[in-house]
């Protein structure tokens, strides 16, 4: 099966004709109709968009073969997937996080720091999670100047530690929470 890469999940039941809220991850939130069909994180099952319209904070979508409350409640909490090669190419410096996510984390010298584990974004910018070969996790800002290079097809990223954290000298041994709050993100 080829890579599945999640772009929405199912939320609860909406109305009583079948319908559910939908939360998209996706930069434009109506484009998960364009993929075709949609699937389960197993593979098993297909979702198919009927109708979609916007909500306040998510959308409303319908599913083929899915006409009543009981079957759509029945969905609430399914993530759904498309193979990634449906995706659209990205523009240069931008990166699905899929494709961020296990690559081996490296300083400019070439030592080794960890892996990638996770891209956040918690409003203030996108944040890169880095598991260390030994020690805590390092949340570090996804920016140009803490992520010079990434390197899809040599499978790393390239980081440069920042030397103060809140102006405080930054311990090799504990490398805390950098706060993305001095530079924007790069989206992904």
């Amino acid at each position: 099966m080829p890579a599945l890469v999640c772009v929405a999940r199912i939320g609860a039941a909406h109305g009583v004709r079948g319908a559910v809220k939908l939360w998209t991850f996706t930069e434009d939130p109506f484009a998960v109709r364009h993929y075709g069909p949609l699937l389960s994180k197993d593979g098993k099952r297909q979702f198919e968009i009927a109708q979609l319209r916007e909500a306040k904070d998510h959308l409303v979508a319908t599913f083929k073969g899915v006409a009543t409350r009981d079957e759509a409640e029945r969905l609430n909490g399914i993530e759904l997937y498309v193979a990634r090669d449906k995706l659209p190419a990205t523009d240069d410096d931008e990166y699905y996080h899929t494709d961020l996510i296990g690559l081996a984390a490296v300083t400019a010298d070439g030592e080794p720091l960890g892996r990638v584990l996770a891209i956040h974004n918690f409003g203030a910018g996108d944040i890169i999670e880095i598991a260390p070969l030994r020690g805590t996790t390092m949340l570090l800002p996804f920016t140009n100047a803490v992520v010079p290079e990434v390197d899809l097809a040599g499978g790393r990223v390239v980081i440069e530690l920042p030397q103060e954290v809140d102006g405080e000298e930054r311990s090799p041994s504990r490398p805390g929470l950098v706060r993305n709050s001095r530079t924007g993100g790069r989206d992904p």
